[in-house]
């Protein structure tokens, strides 16, 4: 079983402040024509369609990131969007005929701020301040870190584009007390982080999270620096092992498998954990997770770091104490289509070696973070997890993303996070 640590986007060709070249100043010179019925689909909300969806008169596709007007099978207008690479053709824009240009963007983005304004949760500086096609704006990714924010942008339609959204952003972002604007480019090894402005951090930044203080590592860290979408299920993690001490569970035992950096483990100690196991092999992360243990004055012995492969650490804990709480948030098991089934074999797999070390009556939070595997097909790796272990499970409580990952009703791909919460009777 993989690190949860180990998984988890320059000035585009048209220069400072305008789109691409080849985009056609009223947005009409390029067309493509639906081949399949998806007609439905679109009007309702999913931002792509796939190449092998359109015409094959319109196959050939102008460059990534030129405007594209989008037909229906009778050749009526239906979307606008943007030329895209690989499998996925356009990615829409609009489903009104307007055009896809710089104040378009600069529209979407205000919105998307503003929603963040509104709703922003008391005591936290951490959160998604745009999430792509969550927010119309596919391929857009941008993240608040406390006074920092990152950029990351997905695929090669949005890339042509990125004067235009850095510029808006560095305007909005000063003026809500952002003091360094950071651009993430890359993958692996290729990956980099620069300034827009401001300078790149040093050291690991502290963010907020409901009161909790979290480091950040910005330039080496996962995704954009942590995981934001797992804000709201700290937050329950926190209140049911507060719970279970309020009901007189004396010393509550939790173990964080594939812990990253430990926000999972800092809320349980908050919540009144007597005993925190944080596991995963990345040290550097893992040494993240301790440093913030300690920075929210949290006794240093109730939490130990196991830098160990988890499908070892849960093979070497059969014969001892079990927990009370148990989370598993591994990687993303099926990143792609022709990986779904290997992936849901190795959920099934993560959750029989995990429920054994879950006491009688304790707590199982099991995660999934691919768009690829739904509720109904992740929740059923949970029922034969429980059926080779002999046990039942009661769910508590079902969740996902929280409100800064927002996801447009026809777009089940975008409910990528699944969250379980069970009880587990023996």
């Amino acid at each position: 079983m993989a690190s949860r640590a180990k998984h988890g986007r320059g000035r585009g060709p048209s220069g400072k402040g305008g789109p691409p070249r080849g985009s056609g100043g009223a947005n009409t010179r390029h067309r493509v024509k639906l081949a399949k019925a998806l007609e439905r689909a679109v009007g309702q909300g999913h931002p792509w369609i796939f190449r092998d969806a359109l015409d094959e008169r319109f196959a050939r596709l102008p460059p990534p990131g030129t405007v594209v007007t989008v037909l229906d099978r009778q050749g009526r207008f239906l979307a606008r969007g943007l030329a895209e690479s690989g499998p996925i053709g356009v990615r829409v824009f609009t489903r009104r005929d307007r055009p896809v240009d710089a104040a378009l963007i600069a529209e979407r983005l205000d919105a998307a701020l503003l929603l963040r304004d509104r709703f922003a949760p008391a005591d936290t500086d951490g959160l998604r301040l745009v999430h792509g096609e969550g927010d119309r704006l596919p391929g857009v990714v941008c993240d608040r870190y406390a006074d920092h924010a990152v950029l990351r942008l997905d695929g090669e339609a949005i890339e042509g584009w990125r004067a235009v959204i850095e510029d808006r952003l560095a305007q909005r972002l000063r003026a809500r007390g952002v003091s360094a604007f950071l651009r993430r480019q890359g993958k692996g090894e290729q990956k980099r982080v620069e300034p827009i402005y401001g300078r790149l951090p040093r050291a690991p930044i502290v963010m907020r999270e409901h009161g909790m203080d979290l480091l950040v590592d910005l330039v080496h860290g996962q995704k954009t620096g942590m995981f934001l979408d797992h804000r709201p299920n700290r937050r329950s993690v926190r209140a049911r092992v507060a719970s279970l001490v309020a009901a007189g569970v004396a010393a509550p035992r939790v173990v964080n498998l594939f812990g990253y950096t430990g926000g999972f483990s800092i809320a349980a100690g908050l919540g009144g954990a007597a005993e925190v196991v944080t596991v995963d092999v990345a040290a550097p992360a893992l040494d993240l997770a301790t440093r913030s243990w300690q920075l929210n004055a949290l006794e240093p012995h109730r939490h130990r770091a196991a830098p160990v492969e988890v499908e070892r650490w849960l093979a070497e804990q059969r014969e001892r104490a079990p927990f009370d709480l148990v989370i598993a948030d591994p990687p993303s098991f099926a990143p792609r289509k022709s990986a779904r089934d290997k992936g849901l074999a190795a959920y099934r797999a993560l959750h029989t070696a995990a429920l054994p070390i879950v006491a009688d009556g304790g707590l199982y939070l099991g995660a999934s973070c691919s768009s690829q595997v739904d509720r109904a097909a992740f929740e059923d790796t949970l029922l034969k997890a429980a059926r080779a272990c002999k046990v039942e499970l009661q769910v508590l409580e079902r969740s996902g993303a929280g409100f800064d990952h927002p996801v447009p009703l026809g777009f089940s791909e975008g409910e990528y996070l699944v969250a379980t919460l069970c009880r587990v009777h023996r």
